[in-house]
């Protein structure tokens, strides 16, 4: 449906839906002189932090908040991935993601969807009326469909991602320099398309804001040298969202949320390291780099972040532990997870969760058996080259937390009481008046 369409009587309502990539309620909460658009926004409609998924990771967030399913049906569960009956792992793209996305539903619908720099969208889809795909895309000739909107993107030296890189220096001038020019880049192209009124549905997502948490957050948090440039920072993007805000017509209504929630990184968590220490984890040769050096002794491994998987039998090519000795196997290896503690004495662990808690649907069979939810302050790793230490510190001061997302949405009857992220697809789906099979998600709506 076109502007045409409208100008005929096509009354049915429209979402903007603009993600802040790992930005915690909170944060937006307790600084309403930072975020006074923001602000404006919650005091007219409905704000307050919502919960993320197992694991609270990009990778998987960004299929589950756009399906409104958890990673056993979107088949996407991390930044790597294990394929099926094998230690060879791959990346997830968009075309791994096997959920139903929002834009799909609007679309099946004849109706028209502007789909702008959301994660695991690779490559972009033909379906949508325009699409850029997000975090993980080789660049913008390959990412954006049609013609129209890469050669528009390109004339504008748009962005796909920040130069992350450039936050392990110890002076962050530069990052944050190259944040401000990325964040930028996606505003003015969000603006453009705003603007075209063409669409029912426009779903853009900011990631940068989770590249400078990674690298400012704790000097948010505990008043370090970067704490000004962070706020200055969230200003801008305050500052754009309030603009877009205003530019919308009244028949749209306007929500925004993050994927997860964002806290202060202490120590990073090396588990494979820790296995190997522990006697749970060896490798057939002394260069191993990878899960797939892995020897036949090897009783549990881990991909990030947090996920184990026992060398199961008849599941692993080099499978070492029975079927029949799997419940205890994993209940001793959840039972060590639980009393892991760091070097400042604290616990881990939140909470391990099994898969069978966490996980439902057709493409569990890669699902990791255990998922540990660390506490604020834990950043779980699991490289295969070793780290001769459990616990380090690495150039990021900032980690995803589980706990407080952000969901806003400019209409003073939806609740976020006790809300999550499978929440977000069906509530955008009542707003705009879509007809859909309730059962068919984890979350239910909220408006």
């Amino acid at each position: 449906m076109g502007l045409f369409d409208r100008l005929k009587g096509d009354d049915a309502p429209r979402v903007a839906f603009f993600g802040i990539d790992g930005v915690p309620f909170s944060l937006i909460d307790e600084h309403p002189d930072v975020f006074p658009n923001l602000t404006e926004m919650a005091s007219d409609g409905s704000a307050g932090p919502i919960d993320s998924i197992v694991p609270p990771e990009s990778s998987a967030c960004w299929p589950a908040l756009t399906t409104g399913v958890n990673p056993g049906q979107t088949g996407v569960y991390g930044f790597q991935d294990r394929e099926v009956g094998s230690y060879d792992t791959y990346v997830p793209m968009g075309r791994d993601v096997q959920a139903t996305r929002l834009w799909d539903r609007v679309t099946d619908d004849g109706r028209n969807a502007t789909v702008l720099n959301v994660p695991v969208t690779f490559p972009p889809q033909r379906n949508v009326q325009r699409m850029v795909s997000g975090f993980l895309s080789p660049g913008v000739d390959k990412a954006a469909y049609p013609d129209e909107l890469r050669d528009h993107l390109q004339d504008s030296d748009y962005r796909i991602d920040v130069n992350a890189k450039l936050g392990h220096d110890d002076d962050k001038s530069d990052f944050v320099e190259d944040a401000h020019k990325t964040l930028e880049k996606r505003y003015e192209a969000f603006k453009h398309y705003v603007e075209q009124d063409d669409w029912d549905l426009f779903f853009g997502v900011f990631m940068t804001t989770d590249r400078v948490n990674h690298f400012l957050f704790k000097d948010y948090e505990r008043d370090g040298e970067n704490q000004e440039a962070f706020f200055e920072f969230y200003k801008q993007v305050d500052a754009y969202l309030g603009d877009l805000r205003d530019r919308l017509p009244d028949d749209v209504t306007m929500v925004v949320a993050s994927d997860h929630g964002f806290t202060s990184l202490d120590y990073e968590v090396h588990f494979n390291e820790w296995l190997q220490q522990e006697g749970w984890l060896d490798y057939a040769t002394d260069d191993h780099s990878e899960l797939g050096d892995i020897s036949e002794d090897t009783k549990a491994y881990s991909l990030i972040p947090g996920r184990f998987y026992i060398n199961l039998e008849g599941r692993e090519p080099n499978g070492s532990v029975p079927e029949s000795e799997y419940e205890s196997v994993r209940a001793d290896l959840k039972e060590k997870l639980e009393s892991l503690e760091g070097p400042d004495g604290k616990k881990v662990a939140d909470r391990v969760v099994t898969k069978e808690d966490a996980f439902r649907g057709d493409h569990d069979d890669i699902a990791p058996d255990l998922t540990v939810v660390p506490n604020h302050g834990f950043d779980l790793k699991a490289g295969f080259k070793g780290s001769e230490d459990v616990f380090g510190v690495g150039p990021r001061n900032g980690m995803h937390s589980f706990d407080n997302a952000t969901l806003m949405v400019d209409d003073p009857d939806v609740r976020i009481e006790d809300a999550d992220l499978y929440d977000i697809a069906p509530t955008i789906l009542d707003l705009l008046d879509h007809d859909f099979d309730r059962a068919k998600f984890d979350g239910s709506s909220l408006a």
